[in-house]
C-alpha cells in the first residue's frame, strides 16, 4: 500500500490509481463523462481534465508496417511514445522467418489477419519498397502514408529514419 502524508491527510495511493483505472474504463467502455462523474461523485470537468493529462495525441487510429529495415526496435519505441495503435516492423531476417515458419494456409491468414488489422486504422504509415507502398494503397481503404525505403525488391536491411515518422505523426496531429 503506497500511503502518503499532505498536511493532516494520510493519501492511499493505490486506491487513487485504482478509481482512476476504473473512471477510464468506463470511459473505454463508452460512458459519457457526465456518467463517469456522476458514478463517482465528482464533476465532468474533472474526467476531462483527467482525460488530458494522459492525452497523447488526438485523431484516428494509426498503423505503421515497415520492413526491412534495421532499427525495428528504435521504431518501435517511437511508435509507443507517439501513440501508434498497430505496428508490423520486420528486419529481413524476421520477414522471412515470418513466411518461412508458416504453412501456405497459416501465412495467409496470417497475412489478411493483419490486413484486417490495418483496415481498422484511419491512417496507415508504409516504410517499404515502391511496390509494398502501391500494394498497401490498393489493399487498403484508408490514407496510406508511403516512405519509400527503395526500390523492389528490397533484400537487406534499411535503416529508418526515425525523425520521418516523427514528421509524419506531427503532421497526423495538425490535421486531427
Amino acid at each position: 500500500m503506497k500511503l502518503i502524508r499532505i498536511g493532516e491527510k494520510l493519501i492511499n495511493r493505490n486506491k487513487i490509481e485504482q478509481k482512476i483505472d476504473s473512471m477510464l474504463d468506463m470511459r473505454v467502455q463508452g460512458f459519457s463523462q457526465t456518467e463517469v462523474a456522476k458514478v463517482y461523485a465528482t464533476d465532468r470537468a474533472f474526467v476531462s481534465r483527467l482525460e488530458s493529462l494522459g492525452e497523447i495525441r488526438k485523431g484516428g487510429k494509426v498503423a505503421i508496417v515497415a520492413f526491412p529495415i534495421s532499427n525495428a526496435e528504435e521504431i518501435l519505441q517511437l511508435a509507443n511514445k507517439e501513440g501508434i495503435d498497430f505496428s508490423v516492423l520486420f528486419s529481413e531476417t524476421e520477414r522471412w522467418e515470418f513466411v518461412r515458419s508458416r504453412t501456405g494456409a497459416q501465412l495467409l491468414n496470417d497475412v489478411m489477419a493483419i490486413v484486417a488489422k490495418l483496415r481498422e486504422n484511419d491512417v496507415v504509415i508504409v516504410a517499404a519498397s515502391d511496390m509494398r507502398i502501391r500494394s498497401a494503397e490498393a489493399l487498403l481503404d484508408k490514407q496510406v502514408v508511403g516512405i519509400s525505403i527503395g526500390e523492389s525488391p528490397i533484400e537487406e536491411d534499411k535503416y529508418l529514419d526515425p525523425q520521418l515518422i516523427a514528421d509524419v505523426m506531427q503532421s497526423i496531429k495538425g490535421l486531427g
